[in-house]
């Protein structure tokens, strides 16, 4: 099993963990709201999990744009 994080905003691949046992504590994921986990925190067919996060880039300009919030995809 892999955790895989992609941004939310632009789909970069942020990065992987290959361990084979995490704790959901571990991870922070206990303290996602239930529709915060539905949103963010997918599980793939072959028990990798793939969870929605941020990227730098796109947090610096969400930072120097907050008009940016209102959209789903940001290019950069």
């Amino acid at each position: 099993m892999a955790i895989h994080y992609f941004c939310r905003h632009c789909g970069t691949n942020i990065g992987s963990l290959d361990r084979m046992s995490v704790h959901s504590e571990s991870l922070g994921l206990h303290k996602l709201t239930d529709g915060e986990r539905q949103e963010m925190v997918s599980y793939e067919g072959n028990g990798d999990i793939r969870i929605k996060s941020i990227c730098e880039d796109c947090q610096e300009a969400l930072e120097k744009n907050p008009d940016f919030h209102q959209n789903d995809y940001l290019i950069h």
